[in-house]
């Protein structure tokens, strides 16, 4: 989830060197959606692998 944040930011930024501005802009919108799901999975990975089952 991590690795397609990334490729989405690195596309933003891009598509923002070449004037795009609105492929840009949805593209940054997309890669802040998936590195804040990616960061609330992680927690709760973390929380939950520490239960001893």
């Amino acid at each position: 989830m991590l690795g397609w944040a990334l490729m989405f930011f690195l596309l933003a930024i891009v598509a923002g060197v070449f004037g795009f501005m609105g492929i840009a802009s949805a593209m940054a919108g997309i890669a802040k959606v998936l590195f804040v799901v990616f960061i609330i999975l992680f927690l709760a990975s973390l929380i939950l692998g520490r239960r001893k089952v």
